[in-house]
């Protein structure tokens, strides 16, 4: 048996190593316990060729191993230079199978039947260990693999990566780096966003789609995996496809047995939890260590950091501050409370209810992503209808929520510890009310990105967000005096889905009476009447449904089903029908919504004898809105064929307030009956075309408008992302003359978009105007609204909100 280590570290990654240097150049006692036969094993797993990046680029490396972006090999060579110059004292094979004893005594056992004793023990383990599995069918087959050694092995092979990580999308990006190689390639993301991963890989990735090297399915679940084939669930609906090999890359858990079995607690019981730390990286059992991945700091240079902290603060160092401390000081200026950074630190993780799963290192990563902002008493934090999808948390103070309007306006408290903003971030919609300080008070905005992040990672905030955002859009949305208290019983078991494009949620004729809530996406409710499914009415988020036979029992009336991918919450009856008894104002409101609907089912039932005529006109028109996205529209341009003369004045009058570039195409599009959907922005609830704009030069304004703004670098991926091709690239045409000029001189190519020919004849001479992105911005800022429709001589042209139109009552009103 060997004596006595000052510190035992286990595992040799970058953080591990990177103890181990530093405790060999302080001259301190140490063993470097590794189980492979090389350094860094999560490094040297990496695949071959990759390039490893330095991030957060504003963070130095304080260390005794240095770090710098580049290769796999040429880092794993440097830190195995550096390791023999600082005589680390590291023992290879060396797998850990139990830690006894208490600080200052503790015995490793190794698996071949050794024992090594310290004094004190560095976790370093990292997570990679114990990946996170595919769930679904198939998931178990050979060819399901959860590690990419090589890109260079596969060659003509069609290859599906699930996954939109770092790892997966480095996988992806591997697999097509050489084109000879022949290989097919499709990346399935859950989500929307690339949350997880660093943007420089995110961008490198959808430059490799827009190149057409790569298939990316975003919002997208894998279903089904056979032999030669992957069956994904799209917001478009169920696509199967060749498929030879899937590589997983799901992201990892901390290994939670082993890190229990030693006597460390862990934050929750979440699968996805870390062990609770303190600022100086020691668990709860004294002596024992934690740093790296396994802390919740995944980051290379903040591994790197954490080793050489952590000897330093088992060697007794008490002022020590992290590297990000100057980072974060500036970060912190100029707030009220004269508080430290670890002081911001712990206080906005305490407050802040959906940070508390967090631990105060994770939180040092999580403020390098966020702003603390101070408001005072009446100061706006954001106004109702405005556009925005960051979250808020209050730290300290209160804000007032201004719902409702005229003598229905009031205030809604909302206090220390809770959120605001969740209605933004969840559906993609503007902010549904304007919100106030209500005194001094403290915010933490956080951006969609990091929030989207921070609810991936932390089942805590997830579990938390969900529940307030559901508990909210109850509240907003039903009324009726209606209290968080009231709530509380139907909310233990409201259950949030996922709803593919197509399922039915409720099908008419079955028993059941349970409530749904729209949270996003939309839904469409058909009737069948004489053997035809007939459409009723159009649900976007924020709606509900499912009253009628929760209110006066029988079978439901009606089918509803989600026209685009869409998430509802599932909320039981038999607790709904218990907060009716309680609450009988409520059952009122769901009366009189009923009443409503039942007028669109008896008008309905009135035309019976007309199919052929309205209803199975308007049934199938709404049909074809739906298939042409109207489902994720908050604004589509509409034309009525019956009433339109060809002028043009509509795509005139757009390239006249546009610098002679028209956003809209009248002639192409599709038509259904007399409804004509023309070439222009829908404003989608989650934009596609904001996937991926490198200067961030398209945003949302106020009144929701998906516009472009002068920074645009003319990239072109805007338009390779939208699904509906109303997005061009073009230059900008010379200046025209005025219209008087063209009335009464002749001068000029008159009104609209100028010719081929004319642009030709009076460009600037020089270098051509560079291209930029071109779409439908709804004329923001110009009075008077859409230059299309006003100029429309006849009202043919028309903006609607889905909802507006897609209603059987409008037939009643002859529109």
């Amino acid at each position: 048996m060997e004596g006595v280590h000052r510190i035992a570290i286990l595992g040799s990654g970058p953080a591990g190593l990177s103890a181990a240097a530093h405790a060999a150049a302080r001259g301190v006692s140490h063993i470097l316990l590794e189980k492979s036969d090389h350094l860094s094993d999560t490094i040297f797993r990496y695949q071959r060729g990759k390039h490893i990046m330095a991030t957060p680029s504003q963070l130095v490396v304080r260390a005794d191993v240095s770090f710098e972006p580049g290769k796999r090999e040429t880092i794993l060579d440097t830190w195995s230079n550096e390791a023999a110059k600082h005589k680390v004292n590291v023992r290879y094979h060396a797998e850990v199978k139990s830690i006894t004893g208490t600080r200052g005594n503790f015995s490793i056992a190794l698996s071949d039947g050794s024992v090594v004793r310290a004094e004190t023990i560095v976790l370093a383990i990292g997570t990679q260990g114990n990946p996170n599995l595919m769930s679904c069918e198939g998931g178990g087959l050979a060819h399901v693999q959860y590690q990419l050694d090589d890109p260079a092995e596969y060659v003509d092979e069609h290859i599906c990566v699930v996954g939109g990580g770092d790892a997966g999308i480095e996988n992806a990006l591997g697999l097509i780096a050489d084109r000879a190689q022949g290989n097919t390639v499709t990346l399935v993301n859950r989500g929307a966003d690339f949350a997880r991963a660093k943007e420089a890989n995110a961008k490198a990735l959808l430059a490799a789609q827009e190149a057409g090297h790569i298939t990316l399915l975003t919002t997208a679940e894998t279903t089904l995996i056979e032999p030669g084939w992957i069956t994904v669930d799209t917001p478009e609906g169920a696509t199967r496809f060749q498929c030879d090999r899937v590589i997983a890359r799901l992201g990892s858990a901390p290994p939670r047995k082993f890190v229990e079995s030693i006597g460390l607690e862990f934050t929750s019981a979440a699968r996805e939890a870390f062990p609770k730390l303190s600022p100086t990286f020691e668990s709860t059992v004294p002596g024992i260590y934690v740093i790296g991945a396994l802390a919740g700091y995944p980051l290379i240079k903040h591994c790197i950091n954490q080793g050489y902290d952590v000897v330093e603060y088992i060697g007794g160092a008490v002022d020590l501050k992290p590297a990000d401390e100057p980072i974060l000081e500036a970060r912190l200026k100029g707030l009220p409370g004269n508080r430290s950074v670890a002081q911001w630190l712990e206080f906005l993780r305490q407050e802040i209810e959906i940070l508390r799963g967090l631990s105060p290192l994770q939180m040092r990563e999580f403020l390098l992503d966020s702003d603390v902002r101070a408001f005072q008493s009446g100061d706006v934090v954001f106004k109702r209808n405005s556009v925005g999808s960051s979250l808020f948390g209050i730290a300290s103070g209160s804000v007032e929520v201004e719902v409702g309007a005229g003598k229905k306006r009031m205030t809604v408290p909302i206090p220390t510890g809770s959120i605001v903003g969740e209605v933004g971030l969840i559906s993609g919609r503007p902010r549904g009310a304007t919100v106030r300080a209500a005194e001094p008070t403290i915010l933490l905005e956080i951006p969609r990105i990091a929030a989207l992040r921070l609810m991936a990672s932390v089942k805590e905030a997830r579990d938390t967000v969900n529940r307030i955002t559901t508990e909210r859009q109850l509240l907003q949305m039903f009324g009726s005096g209606l209290t968080p208290a009231d709530l509380t019983d139907v909310l233990e078991t409201a259950e949030i889905r996922q709803v593919k494009t197509g399922e039915a949620i409720i099908r008419e004729g079955e028993d059941g009476y349970d409530i749904f809530v729209v949270r996003s996406g939309s839904m469409v409710v058909e009737k069948e009447i004489g053997g035809k499914p007939v459409f009723l009415s159009y649900l976007p988020a924020g709606s509900y449904v499912g009253e009628m036979a929760l209110v006066d029992g029988g079978r439901r009336s009606a089918t509803v089903q989600a026209a685009i991918r869409s998430e509802v919450v599932r909320l039981d009856g038999d607790r709904f029908r218990a907060l009716l008894k309680r609450k009988p104002e409520l059952e009122e409101k769901l009366r009189a919504d009923m009443a409503d609907r039942r007028k669109v089912n008896g008008y309905i039932e009135e035309q019976k004898g007309k199919f052929g005529d309205v209803v199975d006109m308007y049934s199938a028109v709404a049909d074809f809105l739906v298939d042409q996205g109207i489902g994720e529209a908050t604004d589509v341009l509409l034309i009525d064929e019956t009433l339109c003369i060809g002028c043009d004045n509509c795509e005139k009058a757009c390239a006249d307030v546009h610098d002679g570039l028209s956003r809209l195409d009248r002639e192409a599009g599709r038509t259904y009956a007399h409804l004509h959907v023309p070439t222009s922005c829908r404003h989608c609830e989650h934009p596609y075309c904001m996937t991926d704009c490198p200067p961030n030069a398209i945003h949302r304004g106020p009144d929701g408008e998906v516009f472009i703004d002068e920074t645009c670098i003319g990239c072109g991926n805007c338009q390779r992302n939208c699904p509906y091709d109303v997005i061009r690239m073009d230059s900008r045409p010379p200046k025209k003359p005025d219209l008087i000029s063209w009335l009464l001189f002749g001068v000029g190519p008159g009104p609209g978009e100028p010719d081929k020919a004319w642009r030709a004849k009076n460009k600037t001479k020089g270098a051509e105007p560079p291209k930029v992105a071109i779409k439908c911005d709804m004329c923001i800022g110009k009075a008077g609204g859409p230059a299309c429709v006003r100029a429309c001589p006849t009202g043919a042209a028309i903006r609607v909100s889905p909802e507006e139109f897609l209603t059987v009552k409008r037939m009643n009103r002859g529109d």
